[in-house]
């Protein structure tokens, strides 16, 4: 029978050990929405503040919303906005010491934050028709993966 697996992923026989993750991202923006937020001046507050928080939430939320993603103890997350010429970029990393490894949730983590800030920064973004032609979530990737031993600096 061909077709779609049923269940969840077996992690049982698999140890348990150091893991982390990081991803990036970038929201393309126009030069009036990066001085926005630079100055932290936006209508909604502050976008990296809240962007922030919405980059968490969504790392810890994303076995609700990626079915075969197990609950995994997200023991550190951490979360950098840097604005470049032409972006807000988003960078996040996430450590655990589990069986499986931590990729999925930093790469929900930076389109969580990216769409909050997106949201924050919206009506500033749109062109006279409401359209979003020159605004993007552009390049989200997983930039390095560790698992095994921690070197504690």
């Amino acid at each position: 029978m061909n077709g779609p697996t049923e269940g969840i992923t077996d992690i049982s026989f698999k140890e348990h050990e150091f893991r982390e993750a990081t991803a990036t991202g970038v929201l393309r923006l126009s030069q009036q929405s990066l001085r926005v937020v630079s100055e932290g001046r936006s209508v909604k507050g502050d976008i990296r503040e809240a962007s922030n928080i919405a980059a968490v939430l969504a790392v810890k939320e994303t076995p609700r919303t990626i079915p075969h993603c197990h609950p995994i103890p997200i023991e550190a997350c951490s979360v950098r906005w840097d604005i470049e010429e032409s972006g807000l970029r988003c960078t996040v990393t996430v450590r655990t010491h589990w069986s499986t490894g931590v990729e999925m949730e930093a790469l929900c983590g930076v389109s969580g934050g990216l769409l909050c800030a997106f949201d924050m920064l919206k009506s500033i973004e749109k062109d006279s028709d409401g359209q979003y032609h020159d605004t993007s979530i552009e390049g989200v990737r997983v930039v390095e993966k560790k698992k095994g031993n921690r070197t504690v600096e």
